[in-house]
């Protein structure tokens, strides 16, 4: 009895060790992972921009006017400008290439004031040869710029995307009518009392050569909207302010010069991927 135990034990031994072996042989199961897809960031986009410039100047704008005493024209700068507007909006469409490399069309809008003061030798208009006059003249242009943009995207962390870009296209620049005051100063001879004069000569528009250099970063706030933080800065060539020669001898002109625009931007990206 004790003998067949032991036989029966050991059998059962002998199983437990094969059935161990046929386990340790058997290929271990599939694991199957779920598919992960990255999506391209390529595709189509809309933009909208507000923007607020810290600072706008003007290269020197001019005036010309007949000079009765020496029978031509003369040209002078204006002795103190000043330009106002400072706010700026903008809609535009574009293209994101890849994840570095993009491209919009802008169009832009803004419009700002001109005050400007003049003295020339030359007298006013009607007054004594000898006398001097001082002319004060004011205005307001409207601005629309369209704009072709390329960009650069540095790459992103933690949801913020910085970039650098540049652009290139023209503004049309359209000036209302001209105000002008021109006040008697004493010079060989005094004013004796005159009277201020004051004209208007009809604005001109055109259109100029425009470039723009971007810096910024965006941050995807939601999926397919992205806030986008920037600066730009803006070269608007010169051109013509006003022009009246059509009136002869008595007619006057004025160019006003390049405006640069520093500008501080907030916009909003929605995309299509």
């Amino acid at each position: 009895m004790i003998r067949f135990d032991a036989l029966a034990l050991a059998a059962a031994m002998a199983g437990a060790s094969a059935g161990t072996a046929l386990a340790a042989d058997a290929a271990p199961p599939e694991i199957k992972m779920p598919e992960v897809s990255v999506k391209d960031a390529r595709g189509w986009y809309v933009r909208g921009d507000v923007g607020y410039a810290v600072n706008a100047s003007r290269g020197d704008t001019t005036f010309r006017a007949y000079d009765p005493a020496g029978g031509d024209y003369s040209s002078n700068g204006f002795d103190s400008t000043r330009f106002g507007g400072d706010f700026s909006g903008g809609l535009g469409v574009g293209y994101q290439f890849n994840d570095l490399f993009r491209a919009d069309v802008t169009g832009d809008l803004f419009s700002g004031d001109f005050n400007g003061r003049i003295s020339g030798d030359s007298p006013c208009s009607g007054g004594a040869g000898g006398t001097g006059c001082s002319t004060k003249a004011h205005s307001s242009f409207r601005a629309g710029s369209l704009m072709v943009n390329g960009y650069v995207d540095l790459g992103t962390l933690a949801g913020f995307t910085p970039y650098v870009g540049a652009g290139l296209g023209a503004t049309r620049v359209s000036w209302s009518n001209v105000n002008a005051i021109g006040s008697c100063v004493d010079g060989a001879v005094g004013c004796g009392g005159a009277a201020s004069v004051s004209a208007r000569y009809p604005g001109d528009s055109d259109w100029r050569m425009t470039y723009a250099l971007m810096a910024g970063v965006a941050y995807e706030v939601a999926p397919n909207i992205k806030v986008d933080l920037g600066y730009r800065f803006s070269h608007i060539a010169g051109g013509d302010m006003f022009d009246d020669s059509a009136a002869g001898a008595g007619g006057a002109a004025g160019r006003d010069g390049a405006l640069s625009r520093h500008e501080i931007r907030v916009g909003l990206r929605i995309t299509t991927w």
